[in-house]
């Protein structure tokens, strides 16, 4: 089987200064952040397409709550954020017109989903459901992508599931010890059709990694110092650390920032 962790193309979208006006946060630091995050990607060997700034759309840099993409087909997304639901547009013309993906639609006017809620295994999706992610969102999950198992999966406090669990590799859950982790974690192994390897990080915002083309990015050794140790004994695979600290301020993290996408070569006839 096909790694469902290795990706042609990433979308992602420029700081806008407006971002300012969610909190405390180091603009040029964020964006010093974000200018790394990107070469990241293109190391990886993306294709990485920059949306520019919005400033009527503060948190536009977190992309990944305007879609899903799965097997060649990209599910938009309605954040539960009402002042986040024109992000959407900008990202949907891109994976239309650039990328050149079939889309689906969620066609229940009262359905809330946010990108940040949905975790795809490579076997199955688990779906948070959260303060931005309602059950009519995660059964638009599973109507865009029948193929696949689709679970509901609670999610408490003030973040959303990728926050507390992401995938660290292949079959790979990573999460935190923090309490709220780890209730995440026993539901979805109670739910899950597949039994899944578990690395557990120390730190809770160490939870939120990205596992890109056989490589696992994650948070700094200063913002992660135990976890980094935990890393440094566990995985085998290459590894890459970004500064997070103004851009996980504001959303889960190393995920929020792209939308990842493979994308099958299209062969023109001559």
């Amino acid at each position: 089987m096909a790694s469902p962790f290795r990706y042609t193309h990433a979308i992602t979208a420029r700081i806008p200064l407006s971002l300012r006006t969610r909190g405390e946060i180091d603009l040029e630091e964020a964006k010093l952040q974000h200018e790394s995050y990107v070469k990241m990607l293109r190391d990886l060997g993306l294709d990485v397409i920059e949306l520019p700034p919005d400033e009527s759309l503060p948190e536009c840099p977190f992309v990944e709550d305007c879609a899903v993409v799965c097997n060649g087909i990209a599910l938009i997304c309605r954040p539960g954020d009402p002042n986040r639901v024109q992000e959407v547009e900008a990202v949907r013309a891109v994976l239309k017109k650039e990328l050149d993906l079939p889309l689906a639609e969620i066609a229940d006017p009262n359905a809330k989903l946010d990108g940040g809620d949905v975790l795809f295994t490579g076997r199955e999706f688990f779906v948070g459901l959260s303060k931005w992610t309602n059950e009519a969102g995660a059964r638009a999950v599973a109507a865009a992508f029948p193929e696949y198992p689709c679970v509901p999966i609670k999610v408490t406090e003030h973040h959303h599931l990728k926050y507390y669990v992401s995938m660290g590799g292949t079959d790979v859950l990573c999460v935190s010890r923090s309490k709220e982790s780890q209730e995440i974690l026993k539901r979805i192994e109670r739910e899950a059709t597949y039994t899944y390897h578990t690395l557990t990080l120390t730190e809770e915002t160490a939870a939120n990694v990205l596992y890109v083309n056989g490589t696992l990015v994650t948070r700094s050794t200063e913002e992660i110092p135990v976890s980094a140790q935990i890393l440094a004994q566990k995985i085998d695979a290459p590894r890459q650390m970004l500064f997070l600290s103004e851009l996980g301020k504001f959303s889960n993290g190393l995920t929020a920032c792209s939308i990842l996408v493979k994308r099958s070569k299209h062969i023109k006839s001559l």
